[in-house]
């Protein structure tokens, strides 16, 4: 058996590349079903691309349905984890970009934010940095 993807329904597609983007995935392929009125978005991280027109070896599947739907948080749905090289730095351009940082990362290792469809992304250093200021003092901001 082989891992595969996890699928989220996305009602903003361009928002959420974006937000995907900003932690480094890229889109490897995109399915449209005009019978079926969705679009199907891959994204992957370069580390787990392979060659072009292949499967990545793990992907997150973005179902944009045509059809307007409100969709919950899901909370039992959990969270998509990624491995960074630098927490610190990944909350920064997060933070930069507008991104809420819902559970800072004040030691050194782990952080959790939120896609723009509530879909809770955990954030995990490769390894573990020093506690560092402002990240230390950062309260949590809502939920994850």
């Amino acid at each position: 058996m082989k891992y595969l993807h996890t699928m989220v329904r996305v009602a903003d597609p361009d928002a959420t590349i974006r937000f995907f983007e900003l932690l480094g995935l890229k889109e490897v392929r995109r399915l449209e079903n005009e019978k079926g009125r969705f679009t199907l978005i891959f994204l992957a991280t370069p580390e787990d691309m392979n060659a072009p027109g292949e499967r990545a070896n793990a992907e997150v599947e973005l179902t944009y349905n045509w059809d307007p739907e409100e969709y919950g948080e899901g909370r039992n749905f959990g969270h998509l984890a990624y491995r960074v090289q630098d927490i610190y730095a990944t909350c920064q351009r997060l933070m930069d970009a507008g991104v809420t940082i819902n559970r800072p990362p004040r030691d050194g290792h782990m952080a959790f934010v939120r896609s723009p469809d509530n879909i809770s992304i955990e954030l995990l250093q490769d390894g573990v940095l020093d506690p560092a200021e402002p990240w230390a003092s950062m309260p949590n901001t809502g939920h994850w």
